[in-house]
């Protein structure tokens, strides 16, 4: 009983269930319990507390004003939209979602699109979905689909779930995918071509075009895996390179966060002709201007996740496309392809850059020439965390030998890519004069360095005794 020195039991809990001993929970003073997650929370690496450069995952800078956001809905039951009369009280929840669609189509060149996507991988499989409720709608015998070696492992995995075979097509000198070999690879039975543009490499494909041209002579379809964005924004639409389908990683892209700071939101555009395939419910508007849930019809692929996605995440991307405007979005990607640009030159020499030329928002860097010394991407990695930095995306893409991806993003200052240029450049030295001071490393952190090998294996899931 509350505020009781009482301890005997209430009453009606059958005498089966009660302790026999007290339960042995500690005993701390509130202060002390606070005190006990501060101090866990200073031993995270997270993007407000670090540079974040990983590459492909784009963390960047959460702008504060988009995480205030959400709060203005957080009393908001996602059932008072499905209720009979419900729609009267979420208008402007539906509003935000109507006017976002909308954006996101200015973004891309799409004409509809549907928010209801989870996450990155959520949004491919709805894309590929929606490529085979097309070719079923035309009575199309189509088996595969083509993706380049360089690609995000959930493209194969999301094309495998929808029912299609997977052609690898191998990447050429430049890094862009073998023209020669997709057109080897391309048939009367290619459902598709999934492209990240520009791709993992930090690579601009500039036959893009050239290949939509040739799958769409096929009656195949283009899909834009959306997660390298951040490159183009404010300068190309992918509608306009000639893909049909498009998803993007507004926890990427669109400044709500990532990773751990989840979860995550994929919505995915289309043109025209595939419209009416979207996931329902839509957001429609009548004459009086108010807004209402609307089916799209009988050939949807139906609901693809429950409501309208991750709500919050897709109120804090439309909080960054006010905040930021036509200029702002093309300033974000200029800046971000600065940036890598920057990094790349600077570490040009230490580290051996993966295709020769200029990259995109990343760049992808090999620590092959320190492998005479010992020393691998792993050891530059955990050097890295020694150093204040969160390591950057290591063996991905797995073409590239001891690969170094990194994303530097539009959000850093000159002098925290300084720093970090600089630390890699003492990396390698080290790894010329002193390579064994790398390999214990990190030293600085409450956990060293794991043998990951027997944390695989002889995995500890119960608090040991004592």
């Amino acid at each position: 009983r509350v505020g009781s020195r009482d301890d005997r039991p209430p009453e009606g809990i059958p005498p089966v269930l009660l302790r026999r001993r007290p339960a042995g929970l500690p005993e701390m003073t509130e202060l002390d319990v606070v005190r006990h997650y501060t101090r866990l929370s200073r031993m995270n690496f997270c993007v407000d507390s670090h540079f974040y450069p990983l590459g492909s995952c784009t963390m960047k800078y959460n702008p504060r004003a988009c995480e205030a956001a959400p709060g203005g809905f957080a009393g908001l039951s996602p059932w008072w939209g499905l209720l009979p009369g419900g729609e009267e009280q979420v208008q402007g929840a539906l509003q935000l979602l109507y006017e976002l669609e909308r954006m996101l189509c200015e973004v891309t060149g799409m004409a509809a699109f549907t928010l209801q996507p989870m996450a990155g991988a959520n949004g491919e499989l709805t894309g590929v979905l929606l490529m085979a409720a097309y070719h079923r709608r035309r009575g199309n015998h189509k088996t595969h689909i083509i993706i380049p070696d360089s690609a995000h492992g959930t493209n194969p995995a999301s094309a495998r779930l929808a029912g299609y075979e997977i052609v690898a097509v191998p990447s050429d000198e430049t890094g862009s995918m073998d023209f020669a070999a997709f057109s080897r690879a391309l048939s009367s039975e290619t459902a598709g071509v999934m492209l990240t543009v520009p791709n993992t490499l930090g690579v601009f494909n500039p036959r893009v075009p050239e290949i939509a041209e040739r799958v769409h002579a096929v009656d195949g379809l283009m899909y834009y895996d959306g997660a390298n964005l951040n490159a183009l924004l404010g300068w190309c639409k992918p509608a306009a390179l000639g893909f049909d389908i498009c998803h993007l990683n507004l926890h990427k892209t669109f400044g709500a966060p990532h990773g751990g700071g989840g979860p995550g939101a994929g919505p995915v555009g289309v043109k025209a002709e595939l419209a009416d395939l979207l996931p329902e419910p839509t957001v429609g508007r009548d004459a009086g201007g108010r807004y209402r849930l609307e089916p799209r019809g009988p050939h949807s692929i139906g609901r693809i996740a429950p409501f309208f996605g991750n709500f919050g995440v897709l109120v804090r991307a439309y909080t960054y496309l006010l905040l930021l405007g036509r200029e702002g979005l093309r300033r974000v990607s200029g800046a971000a392809v600065l940036h890598a640009n920057y990094v790349l030159e600077r570490l040009r020499g230490p580290y051996r850059p993966a295709v020769p030329g200029r990259c995109m928002h990343e760049c992808v860097l090999s620590a092959d020439p320190l492998k005479p010394h010992g020393v691998r991407a792993l050891d530059v990695a955990k050097a890295l965390i020694d150093r204040g930095i969160h390591p950057p995306t290591i063996y991905f893409p797995q073409i590239v030998p001891e690969a170094l991806m990194i994303e530097p993003t539009e959000s850093e200052s000159l002098a925290t890519l300084d720093r970090f240029c600089e630390a890699m450049r003492e990396i390698a030295r080290l790894a010329e004069l002193e390579p064994e001071k790398l390999k214990d490393t990190p030293r600085r952190t409450p956990v060293g360095r794991l043998d990951e090998v027997a944390a695989a294996r002889r995995m500890l899931l119960t608090e040991p005794d004592g």
